[in-house]
């Protein structure tokens, strides 16, 4: 769980996160969603402890970011497990070498330890053959799924995840939502996932945090946000054609 208590966030003249709380739940897909400026990725960077707050708290499973030491802090973002927006692989390795990255980096593992380690997260993305291959001989919905077991590899506590779908197919895109709900609910960790992808929020939006201009302008569920009056959401939510068929579907039901 990460609890998030009025942060505030600027630079220079330029405030960009206006005291900000949220609650994200251990165990859930947690989604950040919001149009471009409104300080999504500021957000997302603070959670990571690579921007620190000028005002507020941010507490990990009930330990306070800012009363850490150095060490403590290392040790802790060895707790969080990152998918990055492009992927972020290492084109000169395999896909093997890739996830075992941070396991070279960060732990004392044998060669079979790491190996076994590696095998299993492998799998479990559904990427049994895939070893030897170079990240430039998959595609793009296999690259994603690589980032994830290399993100899950250390047993993250916390799974952070930029616009996981960026630049996939619906279909594939739908496909890698489920996976990391999947693996949310399955090794109980608390997931945040930075998207402006709709698909996402009516697929895994077990809890949304909306921002606008810095502010947190509603959270809710993805079931609650058909019911919300809050014109700035339904603005952003049913912008596209699609969004508007489906919130009429849904007024039509209700009465």
């Amino acid at each position: 769980m990460i609890e998030v208590d009025n942060i505030h966030k600027s630079f220079g003249d330029n405030h960009v996160l206006k005291g900000i709380s949220a609650l994200f739940e251990q165990g859930k897909t947690n989604l950040i969603i919001g149009q471009s400026g409104s300080g999504k990725t500021v957000f997302l960077k603070c959670l990571l402890g690579l921007f620190v707050p000028e005002e507020g708290s941010i507490c990990y499973s009930g330990t306070r970011y800012s009363e850490l030491s150095t060490r403590e802090k290392s040790d802790l973002r060895q707790e969080m497990g990152m998918v990055f927006q492009g992927s972020a692989l290492f084109d000169s390795m395999t896909v093997e070498e890739n996830v075992r990255f941070p396991l070279d980096m960060f732990t004392k593992q044998t060669t079979v330890e790491m190996k076994e380690r590696v095998d299993f997260v492998l799998e479990r993305v559904n990427l049994i053959d895939a070893h030897h291959k170079y990240p430039a001989e998959i595609s793009g919905g296999m690259q994603k799924r690589v980032a994830i077991a290399r993100a899950i590899v250390m047993k993250p506590k916390y799974l952070f995840c930029d616009e996981p779908n960026s630049g996939l197919d619906p279909k594939t895109a739908i496909l890698i939502d489920n996976l990391i709900q999947e693996i949310t609910q399955e090794y109980n960790i608390t997931t945040v996932i930075n998207t402006h992808d709709m698909n996402s929020v009516m697929e895994i939006g077990e809890k949304i945090i909306f921002l606008k201009n810095g502010l947190k302008e509603w959270e809710g569920t993805n079931k609650e946000i058909f019911k919300t009056d809050n014109q700035a959401v339904t603005d952003f939510v049913y912008s596209s054609e699609l969004f508007k068929k489906v919130r009429q579907m849904y007024i039509e039901e209700r009465n």
